[in-house]
Order: structure tokens, then sequence, then C-alpha cells
């Protein structure tokens, strides 16, 4: 039966059960989309329009640049819904594709309901806990100058933060929508063409990537609008625009809270499941991969759309919220601290930045063409240079735009030459991006020695297997980390040397300069995110095609598709590190200016001399370890059970192996639902209750002392130590990872073996121990520095 599975000789697929389960009990859709639905067309037609002139006039009663960020967002919309109408419109294959993706889809949207609803019951209640804290907390002078009260500056905060998080919830849904039904038409094109499929996957990951990328642009500038109308600033005696964006502080927190939960709870699900799945089906029975027979395929399969699709959406909303929020500050504030007469440019550059990011991407996106080609492997393009090709023209188009981006809104009379520098500051950062893209294909792809290395490794055992990828994943740290080492110093020197000045002549642009550097990297994040939705979808595709039994021509189609996805979504992590250490030193700076506004005393440095602060350090360090060690213990605790109960199934079932029985899928995917929702609850809450805690009990130390700002200062060095340890940690880890994943599917292709050879399954286990790695706990890391940065932002008054 193993040959016949090898070989693709099954017999008619008639005579294979072919029924799969619904896991669900009910249509679903979250609250906001069955209201509309309701709705009678024409009403809806009315009500977008009125919405639509609605925040057109709040954005013309603000700025021009809104209006321009708002048609951007706007026209960005309907290009994603074209590009809906054309992935529906392909077909979904046979009845038993359909079927599969069926039950794929209902686990992905039940799961996806139970966790959000956890969600949303926390975030409420975490809104109520910030609303108190503000409701006692002081103001900073600039506010009370304003009129701004206790109570109002609560309100905003408490509303800013629950809008974040909704709009990361949504854009975590349409990651997960798209997905679930992406799949199958990949798979139904992967019969055709190889390019077809290709072009399927790709078109509906940027669907999700310029809704995701659109929202969060889109609701930092509608919350920034509104509360300049409402607030009327820059009237007399009222607010100043260079101190209104940290009310929107609240936002990127939201944002942040909302993407550790989904990160974390997605990575235990679709990791448990994954490794149950590879443990029982590869390791013990020496059935393929998605294997219809294994009772944990559909767990697996499920947990790709809530792990790295709805997760990895959530997480880059998150990322663009952060960043945005972060140099809006900054920009404001170096155009108080310059006198710079209009500072909107500098405030607003940001939004403009990812409005010409939806922009290239699209045309990126658009790039990649279906072209007639038979379909076999050996005649076609390699999917990865046709994806790098499509990233290649969208970095070119990202240039000019920057260029033109920050000629526009930052030039200034007092320093003619300053808008040049900050182009520059931007081409270092876009530079970075590109090295990290590359740095990490290097050592996650098989055509590289790393990779081969570590594959050569597992021809001598299990043992040997895991010592070669940890090493493999120790070393990716060094050129990532000299990365970004680079790119601070250099956009930091840019910056400062771009002729900007405060009052006493001292140079004031270096913070802005990586700011920029930070916009500069997530400037094409839209199609880096296409990229990192391909995988799962890919991957989604693979296992149905294996489900359906489909011809082995198709299945090698959708193989190096899949081995493609593994690459796009290491380097996407890659990414997503490199710009999360960026975003964590600006939000660093943020919280540096906050402090010394509310203390009315300057806040420039930390002394790590200081004993309690040192400890703080050592807090922010042993923070990141143990939340990893949470995060991998929790995989493995509901691997365990997925095993056992796989195992449990075979041994009760003995007609599965024959396909006499039918396995019970949705006995796993209930197992590793609850089990990922019970999971990520102790992690996450260690990351949120953590700084808060420690700036609270230092402050009171502070206070017998005689050190007022001890508290704030001890916060700062667990900051920074969270924030380095955390980068390399996670590093380490979503390479290792990606490293061992791919040197399975390298063995695969035939080489060193190949499928069922003791060689295969020593890089099993190696695969099985990186899953949590890079899809748990590595993904993680860098949603919590950037997390542990806002909460210091928004409890900053807690620590004073």
């Amino acid at each position: 039966m193993d040959d016949d599975m090898e070989g693709g000789n099954l017999g008619p697929y008639q005579d294979r059960p072919r029924t799969f389960p619904s896991m669900k009990s009910k249509a679903y859709a979250p609250w906001i989309f069955r209201v509309l639905l309701r709705i009678n067309s024409r009403i809806l037609l009315v009500l977008l329009l009125v919405c639509f002139g609605a925040i057109f006039y709040i954005g013309a009663s603000t700025s021009p640049i809104i209006v321009f960020v708002f048609s951007v967002c706007i026209i960005s919309f309907f290009v994603s819904i074209y590009l809906t109408k054309w992935v529906l419109a392909k077909d979904e294959g046979p009845p038993e594709m359909s079927e599969i993706s069926d039950a794929i889809r209902d686990g992905a949207e039940g799961f996806f309901r139970t966790q959000y609803g956890t969600i949303s019951k926390m975030a409420l209640l975490l809104g109520l806990v910030i609303l108190g804290i503000y409701l006692f907390r002081n103001i900073t002078p600039q506010q009370e100058a304003s009129g701004l009260g206790r109570v109002t500056s609560a309100y905003i905060t408490v509303t800013a933060f629950l809008f974040g998080a909704l709009c990361s919830g949504v854009a975590g849904y349409v990651g997960m929508w798209v997905s679930v039904r992406a799949n199958v038409r990949v798979s139904s094109a992967a019969r055709r063409s190889a390019r077809e499929a290709l072009q399927i996957a790709v078109r509906a990951g940027g669907f999700s990537a310029l809704v995701v990328v659109g929202m969060a642009v889109m609701g930092v500038a509608i919350l920034y609008a509104i509360l300049y109308v409402w607030l009327g600033v820059d009237s007399t005696g009222t607010m100043k625009s260079t101190d209104l964006p940290l009310l929107l502080v609240g936002y990127g927190f939201g944002a942040s809270f909302v993407a550790l939960f989904a990160q974390l709870g997605g990575g235990i699900f679709t990791k448990a499941a994954d490794v149950g799945a590879d443990l029982v089906g590869k390791v013990e029975q020496g059935i393929p991969e998605d294997d219809p027979r294994n009772p944990a395929v559909i767990a697996d399969l499920v947990g790709d759309n809530v792990g790295d699709c709805a997760a990895r959406g959530a997480d880059l909303f998150e990322s663009i919220a952060a960043e945005i929020i972060s140099a809006m500050i900054l920009g404001g504030t170096m155009a108080q601290r310059c006198k710079i007469e209009d500072p909107s440019g500098f405030i607003l550059f940001p939004l403009v930045v990812h409005s010409f990011d939806l922009v290239v991407s699209s045309v990126g996106i658009f790039s990649i063409r279906n072209k007639r080609d038979s379909g076999v492997i050996g005649t076609i393009e390699d999917p990865m240079r046709t994806l790098e090709k499509g990233y290649s023209v969208t970095i070119f188009l990202a240039i000019l735009t920057f260029g033109l981006s920050t000629r526009w809104l930052l030039y200034t009379e007092q320093a003619p030459s300053a808008w040049l520098h900050f182009a520059l500051c931007g081409l270092v950062g876009i530079v970075t991006a590109y090295a990290f893209v590359w740095i990490s294909k290097y050592y996650t792809d098989y055509k590289y020695e790393p990779v081969r290395t570590l594959a050569l490794a597992s021809s001598t055992g299990h043992g040997t297997n895991i010592i070669a990828g940890i090493s493999l994943g120790l070393e990716s740290t060094a050129l990532p980390v000299l990365v970004i080492s680079l790119a601070i110093v250099s956009a930091f020197w840019l910056g400062r040397t771009s002729g900007l000045t405060d009052e006493t002549g001292n140079p004031t642009g270096g913070l802005f300069g990586t700011a920029v550097a930070t916009m500069g990297m997530l400037s094409t994040a839209a199609y880096v995110l296409t990229m990192d939705m391909f995988g799962p979808i890919a991957d989604n595709a693979g296992g149905i095609v294996e489900m359906s039994q489909q011809p082995a021509s198709v299945r090698e189609i959708t193989d190096v598709l899949d081995a493609v996805g593994n690459t796009t979504k290491a380097t996407t992590k890659g990414f997503a590190i490199g710009s999360a250490a960026l975003a964590s030193f600006l939000l660093f700076s943020a919280y540096m200016d906050e402090v010394a506004a509310f203390a009315q005393e300057p806040f420039k440095q930390v002394d790590i001399a200081i004993p309690e602060v040192f400890v703080g350090g050592l807090l922010g360090s042993m923070l990141i370890f143990l939340f990893s060690a949470w995060a991998c213990a929790a995989v493995g605790r509901t691997a365990q059970e997925v095993v056992n109960e796989v195992r449990r199934q075979f041994i009760e079932r003995p007609g599965i192996m024959e396909y006499k029985e039918k396995p019970d899928y949705a006995r796993c995917v209930s197992i590793v639902a609850s089990a990922s929702l019970r999971e990520m609850i102790k992690p996450g809450a260690l990351a949120i209750i953590s700084p808060t805690v420690v700036g609270f009990l230092f402050r009171i130390l502070g206070y017998y002392t005689g050190h007022p700002l001890l508290g704030a200062k001890v916060v700062a060095s667990m900051l920074m130590f969270a924030t380095v340890s955390g980068i390399l940690m996670a590093l380490f880890l979503n390479t290792a990872g990606g490293a061992w994943d791919n040197a399975k599917k390298y063995i695969e292709t035939g080489a060193l073996g190949g499928k069922g050879s003791d060689t295969h399954k020593a890089a099993v286990t190696g695969d099985t121990v990186g899953d949590p790695f890079k899809d748990t706990a590595g993904p993680s890391l860098h949603v919590l520095i950037k997390m542990l940065a806002t909460i210091t932002l928004v409890m900053a008054p807690v620590f004073l």
C-alpha cells in the first residue's frame, strides 16, 4: 500500500471514502459582515457613498495630504475587490476537492469565531483597565494647556485601543477568508498549469495584503482626522498637531494585543496538529504527508489558515500601525523642536509612504502574469524567480515613489537639503529589507549550502540533524544583526546631518532618520505579505491534491509551490523581525519623549550601572526566554494530545489503513482548537502584565528611595534588553525551523534516499522540532517586542 501511495497507483478513487465532515454547526461570518449582508444593495450603496463623503469631508478639513491618503486607500480596496472576483471566478475542480476545501474552511472559520470571541472579551476587559488608569493619571502640560482633560484623554485612548483591536481582527479574518477559498482553486489550476496555479496563489495573497495594509493606513488616518476636527487642533488655545500623534498610541496597542494572541493561538493550533500528524503518520505508519488516512490531516490544513494567514494578517497590520504611529510621534516632536512652520508633512509622511506602498505593490502583483506552459515542472520558470521578479519591480517603484514623497513632504526652507538626506534614509531601509529577504532565503532555501548541509547531517541520524539545525539557526543571527546595526547607524547619521537643528543649534534629525529608514523597509510591505500569504495557500493546495488522490504530476507542481512557499514564509519572517527591530527602537525613543513630557524633566539616557536598572534589563531578557519556553511547551502538550488521539484511532479502527473506515477528522480539530485557546492565555498574560507590574513596583521603590523616575528607567531598561534578546531569539527560532522544514523537503525530492529512508525519518524529526520554533514562538516574539514597546507608551503614567 505504501508503494502504491508513493507511485500514485491507488486505483479508482471512487473505491475510497471521500466524504469529509462539516466542522461547524452553522454558517459563520463576523457580525459586522452579517449585518451588511442583510442590508438592501441599493441602501448599502447609498450608505457607502455617505460614508465616503463624510470621510473625505473630514479629510478635507484636516489636510490635503489626508485626502490623498484616503483616495489611494479606497482605490486599493477596489483593486482588491477585482482580485477577489478574479480568484473566485476560477473553478474549484472535481467534487472531492471541494469537499476537502469545505472541511478546511469550516474548521478554520469555526476556530476563528471561538478564538476571536475570547480575544474580544479580553480586549474589553483590558480596555476597562486602561480607562481606570487614565481617569486617575496625570496629564502633560501640553494637554492641560489645550484643555484636553483627564476624562477626554481616557476615553480617546480606550476608543483608539478598541478601534485598533477591531481593525486588527478584521485584518486577520480577511487573511483567513481568502486563503480558505483560494486553496482549492490553486489545486484545480495545478491540474492544468503550474504558472496558472502560481498566479492564483499570488493574487489571492495580494488581495489579503492590500486589504490589510489599506486598513492599517486608513484606520490611523481616520482616527487622526476625526481627532483633528473634533478637538479643533491648531486653533487658538487648543492642542497643536505636533502633540496629536500621542493620542493614537492606543490604536497601536490594540493592534498589538490582538496580533499577539492571534499569533499565539494560531501558531499553537497549526504546529500541534502538524507535529501530531507527522509523528504518527509519517514516522510510525509510514504514510505520506496529507494522506487522507491520517486523522490529523484536516486539523493540520486548518492550522495553516488560522496560524499562517489570519495571524500573519493581524501581525503585519500591527507592524504597520506601530511604525506609522511611532514615526508620526517622532516627526511631530522634531518639527516642534525645529520650529517648522507647517509640521503636517513630517507628521503625515508615514501615511503617504504606505499609500504609495499600496500602489507599487499592486503593480508588482499584477506583473506576475499567466503564460502558456506545458504544466511540467522541468519546462517552466522557477516560481521563486518569478516572485523575485515581481519583488524587484516593486522595489524599483518604491525607490522612485519614496524619493517623490520626501521631496513633496519633507522639504523645508530651514534645511533645503534635508529631504535628500531623508530620501537616502529611506533607501537604507529598502536595502535593509532586501538584505533581510536575501539572508533569510540563503539560510532556508534548499538550493543553497546551509540547508543541503543540514540535510546531509540527517544521513547520520536524528541527533546530528538536531545539532546541525541548532548551529545553523545560531549562525544565522550574525548577518541580520550586522545589517540592522549598519542601518540604524547610517540612518541616524544621515538624519543628524540633514541640517535640521533646534533653538540651541543642536542637530535633531537623527531619530527621525531612523524612523524614515523603518518606513523605507516597510515601503514594500504589501508585496512582502503577498509572498507570505502565498505559502500557506500553496501548502493547503498540496494537501487538497494529496487527499483527493490526484495524479503524481499534479502533486509535483504543488510540491514545488509548497517548497517555494516555505522559503517565502521564512524570508518574510526575517523581514518582519528586521522591521520590528527598527520599529521598537522608534517606540523606545517615543517612550522616552513621553516620560519627559509627563515628568517635565529631561529623560534622554538610561544608566544600566544602577543596580535596579540593570535588574530591569535582566527581567526583560528573562521574559523573552520564558515566553519562548511557554509557547514551545504549549505546542508540545497539545501535540501529545493529538498523537494519542491519532494512535487511538489507528488502533481502534484498523480499517482506516485499508480505506475501509473513515478517520474522525473533527475530533482532532476539536482537540487542537480547545487546547490552543487554553494554552495561549499564560504566555500572552505574561507579556501584558510584566512591564506594568515591574514599572509600578520600582516606581514605589523609587518613591521611598528618592528616585522619582526609577520606575520609568527600569521599564526602559527592560524594554531595551527584551528587544535585543527578542530579535536574536526570533532570528534563531525562525531560521532554524525554516531550514529544518526545507531540509526535509529537499530529501523528499529524492535526494539522500528520498521519502521513507532513514535520512528522511531523521529530517522529519528535525522538522518536528522546528515546527514550534518557526510558526509559534518565533513569529510571536517579534509581535511581543513591539507590544512591549506600545504597552509602555500607554502605561507610562503608571511608572511616574
